[in-house]
């Protein structure tokens, strides 16, 4: 039984190291020949939570064989149901909420409307000017209308107001607070 364990518990500490500093190179220099040990779908069976279940498999295993006096089919099942747990909570505190943080840079020109922005080339009343408007941590600069008919000089606040997505073209008011 102590060779179980320690083998689980030695292969799960290997397999994590040579994961995290290899993984990436090994991936690459293999073109992907391993891509078949993703799992699609049920995402509890990822290769991160079946490697964390051995490897605790392994931890839990050796410590309830070696400081209890319990018998072996006893520490078989609680090292099983302690993995079983630590692996569930795993996947629950940190793997799921990771897939479901992924985040796009991407917007749509429609999300403009409300935001602020600053004018780079005055807009007359009836033409076009430019403007610098922040989403995210991204600065991008679009051309603008005045959405009122009124002259906005270079660098005052504004606010989108409608965009013409055809065009291109962001209906701009001056912000004044």
């Amino acid at each position: 039984m102590e060779t179980l364990f320690l083998s689980c518990l030695i292969g799960g500490i290997l397999f994590a190291i040579i994961s995290v500093l290899l993984g990436d190179w090994i991936s690459a220099s293999l073109d992907g020949a391993l891509d078949f040990l993703s799992v699609e779908g049920y995402s509890l069976f990822r290769p991160t939570v079946i490697a964390s279940w051995i490897t605790v498999f392994g931890g839990a295993g050796l410590l309830l064989h070696e400081y209890t006096k319990l018998g072996t089919i006893t520490v078989l099942i609680l090292t099983f149901l302690i993995a079983s747990a630590f692996a569930v909570g795993l996947y629950l505190s940190y793997i799921r909420p990771m897939e479901q943080s992924e985040n796009s840079v991407g917007f749509s020109i429609h999300e403009l409307v409300g935001l602020l922005g600053e004018v780079l080339v005055p807009i007359p009343q009836h033409g076009f000017g430019e403007v610098m408007v922040q989403v995210g941590a991204a600065r991008s600069h679009y051309i603008a209308a005045s959405f009122d008919g009124t002259e906005i000089p270079p660098e005052a606040r504004i606010i989108v107001v409608e965009v013409d997505a055809s065009e291109g073209v962001l209906f701009v008011s001056k912000f004044d607070i």
